[in-house]
């Protein structure tokens, strides 16, 4: 019988096993459920100490929407390298559509990011990503990328 049980809990270790980013790039802290190659769920909690809350925007704090972007990104990436035969390689960006931006997501929010890969063909793929913060849509867009060999 197979295995449809896809939940995990992957900490920021096992997180850094499968992506190559480091801080202050890093943008997801936990994968509570995985689909390798299809589907998963991250966590990023937004706190006051983010780097970018320096300047963005000192007397009102936002979260940039590219960087709920990356972050989408950062977990999709962890689904796709996830898959036996991307494992050890990287996922880059080929492009971002339909990208759309509904709440700020500020100091003290968590992010549920959520990524299913629609389609793959041999190195290049598309996933939906959606952003939320309380159930409630914060970003959503269709990602575009591209898989390559580490150097």
């Amino acid at each position: 019988m197979e295995n449809t049980d896809f939940t995990v809990n992957y900490s920021i270790k096992e997180i850094q096993k499968i992506i190559p980013h480091r801080y202050p790039f890093l943008l997801i802290d936990k994968v509570t459920y995985m689909e390798p190659g299809k589907k998963v769920t991250a966590y990023k909690n937004v706190t006051m100490n983010e780097y970018f809350f320096q300047g963005h925007f000192p007397e009102e704090p936002v979260m940039p929407g590219v960087l709920i972007i990356e972050a989408l990104a950062q977990a999709g990436a962890v689904a796709i390298l996830s898959e036996e035969r991307f494992k050890g390689k990287i996922a880059f960006f080929g492009g971002i559509n339909k990208a759309k931006f509904r709440k700020k997501v500020v100091p003290g929010d968590t992010l549920r990011l959520e990524v299913e890969i629609i389609k793959i063909k041999g190195p290049a793929g598309i996933g939906n990503a959606v952003a939320y913060v309380d159930d409630k849509k914060a970003a959503e867009a269709e990602i575009m990328f591209m898989i390559g060999d580490k150097n």
